[in-house]
């Protein structure tokens, strides 16, 4: 085993537990789903407890398989999807910076994963166990075209964004 094996499994389980950590705060957390579907509603999406509920499950599955290392393209697929649709719609109206609450963040998580894709999960992984071995340009085209299908998709069917009012 060499350190780049090392790496991805590190890179894998930092963004896994996350991800998770991120849909696990949509569920159980602050407002719970009743508040995140309220804070979707007010991004655009139409029916909000819908969106809220494939948030979390999409979240904590996505995290759970990249820290298996299963399945990869199609985790970081779901990743890559949660936070174009984060980017689009909650940050990108305010700049880079995170600190602004700006699409910096969401970014990095999208840029990671899609490399992630691309380099494989490494030997610590189940996809190495059972000889799956989806990686390099194929693993990245999975990853990026399965979430850009994915987050058109969900933008075309729900996001019904209110008109702003005339200064």
């Amino acid at each position: 085993m060499d350190v780049a094996d090392l790496a991805l499994a590190l890179i894998r389980l930092v963004i896994g537990a996350t991800m998770i950590a991120h849909g696990t705060n949509h569920w159980l957390g602050g407002g719970r789903i009743p508040g995140t579907a309220r804070w979707f509603t007010g991004l655009g999406l139409r029916n909000g407890t819908l969106h809220a509920w494939l948030s979390v499950i999409t979240e904590i599955s996505a995290g759970t398989l990249l820290i298996l290392g299963l399945l990869t393209p199609l985790a970081c697929a779901a990743v890559i999807s949660v936070m174009l649709v984060a980017g689009l719609l909650a940050h990108r109206p305010n700049g880079f910076f995170v600190f602004k609450e700006g699409y910096e963040y969401v970014l990095v998580l999208a840029a990671t994963t899609l490399a992630l894709a691309a380099l494989g999960p490494g030997r610590l992984s189940l996809d190495h166990a059972t000889d799956i071995t989806i990686h390099g340009w194929t693993g990245a085209a999975i990853a990026l075209g399965v979430a850009a299908v994915s987050t058109t998709g969900l933008l075309a069917l729900y996001w019904r964004p209110q008109p702003e009012e005339a200064a």
